[in-house]
């Protein structure tokens, strides 16, 4: 940019030498050109140097900003860790057989485990999903074999009605 600038003054004085005759009329113009030219650069200079001055203050305000952002990402990493925990994490069970509660690790692929206490087979539910939300009886409970609905009482009650 400052190159074609001076290459325009350059071909401005040479076109001014070509025009202007007298030599005192040319010396004259040539000063106040270069007058002009040099109060025209320094303000330039102080435009630029105020830019300049702006580009290092963005670049210390968008550095304080990066090392704000690194420390805040530190933060969330170990937010994530705490909440996702999977090698760690342990989920409490209450045995509905024996009511034995004991600790197993997480894992979503993991269907049913033991209890340790009275070696039932409990259905793991990682849904999320309430025993309020599960209806019906999958009639392996050793304390009922398997409950039945109001209905099936009711039918069962006349049956033994009816053989006596």
């Amino acid at each position: 940019m400052i190159q074609n600038i001076k290459k325009e003054i350059d071909q401005f004085l040479t076109n001014l030498e070509k025009k202007v005759k007298d030599q005192e009329e040319l010396k004259y113009v040539k000063e106040k050109t270069n007058k002009l030219i040099s109060v025209f650069l320094d303000e330039m200079d102080k435009i630029i140097k105020e830019k300049e001055i702006k580009i290092d203050e963005i670049e210390k305000k968008q550095e304080k900003l990066e090392k704000q952002l690194e420390k805040m990402q530190k933060i969330v990493e170990n937010i994530e860790k705490d909440i996702y925990m999977e090698d760690e994490f342990d989920f409490d069970i209450i045995c509905p057989y024996c009511d034995y509660q004991f600790a197993i690790e997480y894992d979503e692929e993991e269907k049913e485990t033991e209890c340790p206490q009275c070696h039932n087979i409990i259905e793991l539910d990682w849904s999320g999903d309430t025993e309020e939300q599960i209806t019906g009886c999958s009639g392996n409970c050793l304390q009922c074999g398997g409950c039945l609905d109001e209905k099936d009482f009711e039918e069962d009650d006349i049956k033994e009605d009816n053989d006596e």
